[in-house]
């Protein structure tokens, strides 16, 4: 299926720290977002997937905890989805 744009109007700090986390993921933030809304609307439990805490603060606007580990969170994810 092809993609389609999507403007989205964002707090500029949430913008900011989503665009460092997808960098430092090697992940785009188009594709971070597609995977949280496939999240939301899925109507089969088994293709839903773990969201990382750093996604679910962007959607509800609270913050991270500072000592979250992003490698684990992410390695996780990974695992997850490639089972």
């Amino acid at each position: 299926m092809k993609d389609q744009k999507l403007t989205l109007s964002l707090k500029h700090e949430v913008l900011e720290k989503a665009k460092k986390y997808a960098s430092d993921k090697k992940i785009s933030l188009s594709r971070i977002i597609e995977f949280y809304l496939q999240s939301l609307t899925s109507e089969n439990e088994k293709d839903e997937f773990q969201i990382s805490p750093f996604v679910k603060s962007i959607s509800t606007g609270t913050s991270v905890s500072n000592d979250l580990d992003y490698k684990k969170e992410y390695s996780d994810c990974l695992i997850e989805k490639y089972k």
